[in-house]
C-alpha cells in the first residue's frame, strides 16, 4: 500500500475535513480527494462519509486509522531520527498559546538542551488550530486550553490558571473602597476594557464566573497579545482580566492592582497533548514529564 496515500488518509481522519487536510499537507483539495478515492478503490470499501461540513470516518475508516496512524508516526519518527543522528541532537516541536508557551513551557524545557534536545516552537491563539496541527504531525507536544476528543490524541491536565481582574491604581482610587463589593458589575461596566478580542473572552468568562452576568462595556483597546493587554492596563487604558502568572510582577510592583478578590477565583485548565503512542519516544516522553514536574510549582 502506498505510504503517501496512507499519510493523506490519516491526515484527513485527524482533520475531519478534506479542506483542512489539504492545507496541512500542502496539497490541493482535488489532489487529496483523488488520493482518498484511490485508497478506497484499493480497499474496496468507503473510508469516509461526506457531510455538509467535513467528513466522518466509516467503521472501516476508523479501524484503519487506529491501526495505521501509530505505524505511520513511527516511520516519520525514524526518518527524523536519522536526520537528528547526523547532528547528534533530537528536535522537539512544541505548540501552544504564545504567552503561556513563552513564559512557562519554553523556560521549563530549556534544561533539556544540555541533554541533547533542540526546541522548535509554534504559537497559536486557537486551541483547535493547535490540536489540529498536533494531529497532523506538525508538532510533538501541544499545550491547549481544551481537551482533545477521540482516541488519536492523548491529553494530561497540566495546570490551572487563575484569572485576576486588574486596573491601574488610579482607576481603583476613583472607584473608592468597598464600592465593588456592593455594586460589582454596575460600576465595572462603566470602565474602559482592554482585551485580546472584540468578543471580550477573558472579561466575559470572569463576569460569568463571579457575577453570573455578561459585561455591558465594549473594548476600548483590543490587542491580540496578553502582554500588550498588561502594558496598556498598567498605562491606565482601563480594566482587564489576565492570568495571575502574567501580571504577578506588575501587581507586586504596584503598576496594577487587583480590583476584586473573589472567594473562588475563575480558573482555566491547560492540557499537554501528544499523539497517542508517541510517549514511547524518549525525547517526547522526557519533555512531557519535565513539563508536568515544572507545572507542580505553577
Amino acid at each position: 500500500m502506498d505510504l503517501a496515500l496512507l499519510r493523506t488518509f490519516v491526515t484527513v481522519h485527524r482533520a475531519g475535513s478534506f479542506t483542512r487536510a489539504a492545507a496541512l499537507l500542502g496539497l490541493s483539495q482535488p489532489a487529496v480527494t483523488s488520493q482518498i478515492r484511490t485508497l478506497e478503490r484499493q480497499l474496496g470499501r468507503p473510508l469516509f462519509l461526506r457531510r455538509a461540513r467535513g467528513v466522518t470516518p466509516t467503521t472501516i475508516g476508523d479501524e484503519l486509522a487506529h491501526r495505521a496512524a501509530p505505524h505511520l508516526d513511527a516511520l516519520i519518527e525514524i526518518a527524523e531520527t536519522e536526520l537528528d543522528e547526523e547532528s547528534g541532537i533530537r528536535t522537539l516541536h512544541l505548540a501552544g498559546p504564545p504567552e503561556f508557551t513563552s513564559m512557562r513551557a519554553l523556560p521549563a524545557l530549556t534544561p533539556l538542551i544540555a541533554q541533547g534536545l533542540a526546541l522548535r516552537s509554534s504559537f497559536f491563539t486557537s486551541a483547535e488550530e493547535t490540536l489540529e496541527g498536533l494531529a497532523a504531525g506538525h508538532h510533538d507536544l501541544a499545550i491547549a486550553t481544551a481537551r482533545p476528543r477521540g482516541g488519536l490524541l492523548t491529553a494530561t491536565p497540566l495546570c490551572d490558571e487563575e484569572h485576576v481582574l486588574i486596573a491601574a491604581p488610579r482607576w481603583a482610587g476613583r472607584l473608592g473602597p468597598g464600592t465593588l463589593r456592593h455594586k460589582g458589575p454596575v460600576v465595572l461596566d462603566r470602565l474602559p476594557v482592554v482585551e485580546v478580542h472584540e468578543s471580550l473572552p477573558l472579561v466575559s468568562r470572569y463576569w460569568a464566573a463571579v457575577f453570573d452576568s455578561r459585561p455591558a462595556a465594549a473594548g476600548a483597546v483590543i490587542a491580540p497579545d496578553l502582554r500588550a493587554v498588561l502594558e496598556c492596563t498598567a498605562a491606565g487604558a482601563g480594566l482587564a482580566v489576565l492570568p495571575r502568572y502574567l501580571c504577578e510582577g506588575a501587581l507586586e510592583r504596584g503598576e496594577v492592582v487587583a480590583l476584586l478578590d473573589p472567594p473562588v477565583p475563575p480558573l482555566r485548565t491547560y492540557f499537554v497533548a501528544v499523539r497517542t503512542g508517541t510517549l514511547a519516544l524518549p525525547h517526547i516522553a522526557r519533555a512531557h514529564e519535565w513539563l508536568l514536574r515544572a507545572a507542580a510549582d505553577w
